[in-house]
């Protein structure tokens, strides 16, 4: 029969030190971790075509995982697991666009979807609707949503691209401007800051359902299957959604840059 003294609960002292952060090696980090790099793989694949290797983007991922362990900085408060949520999002990322899977054609229907976009929304004084889109492009409603389905992949990497920069451009973006946990400086800061406030000002002016498509897939980290069943709409209607909600903020954060 166990003990009182084994069975009594030591008290929890809220002035102790927090448990000091070890750096595992790479090897211990790649099993330790392996769960959170499929899950961010995961997350990026359903936005692209099934014929992109998901190996290769395992392999960035574990590229991005090594990084993190190397530039991490507990002295920061970021517990490593989001810093590393982040670093291996970027390096997926960045192999896709490295792979250039995406045509000229596609990317021209991308920018075009982008522009007409902002300019109806600007022009009508409100988030446009799809029919309205639709028919400022004058195509139907059908072939409004095989588009916007073309070109989701495309979108997504967009997030991290610079506001204002063209289809050439790297590094920096939508994404950075919503979090960037290795940023350091009080003048980047600062900067973030202003930013954020642009962001929230045309997250505000988004349709009531692509602000909930967009809280639900980025903050409550839902995937698109399950925020079609929370929502009763089918998964290609939550993709289609989330597209034309992100190109509509990448045009009006160009306009703002």
């Amino acid at each position: 029969m166990p003990s009182a003294r084994a069975n009594k609960i030591e008290p929890i002292n809220p002035d102790a030190p927090a448990p000091v952060w070890k750096k595992p090696s790479k090897a211990e980090a790649y099993k330790r971790y392996a769960p959170l790099m499929k899950y961010v793989v995961d997350r990026v694949a359903s936005n692209i075509p099934k014929y992109v290797e998901r190996d290769d983007l395992l392999n960035a991922a574990a590229l991005g995982l090594f990084d993190a362990l190397e530039k991490y900085d507990s002295g920061k408060g970021t517990k490593f697991e989001t810093y590393a949520v982040w670093r291996i999002r970027g390096a997926v990322l960045d192999e896709l666009r490295a792979m250039d899977w995406a045509s000229r054609s596609v990317r021209r229907k991308a920018r075009h979807i982008e522009t007409m976009t902002r300019d109806l929304d600007q022009r009508l004084g409100r988030a446009a609707s799809d029919d309205e889109l639709a028919s400022a492009m004058d195509v139907s409603s059908m072939e409004m949503a095989r588009l916007l389905d073309e070109v989701r992949g495309v979108v997504l990497l967009s997030l991290s691209q610079p506001a204002g920069d063209t289809e050439e451009g790297s590094s920096g973006g939508l994404a950075e401007v919503i979090e960037d946990p290795d940023s350091s400086s009080a003048l980047d800061e600062i900067e973030s800051l202003q930013m954020s406030d642009v962001l929230v000002e045309v997250i505000s002016q988004l349709s009531e359902q692509e602000k909930l498509v967009l809280s639900l897939y980025y903050y409550e980290e839902m995937t698109l299957k399950e925020i079609g069943m929370t929502l009763d709409i089918s998964e290609s209607r939550v993709s289609q959604i989330h597209t034309k909600a992100i190109s509509r903020l990448k045009g009006r954060m160009n306009r703002a840059a």
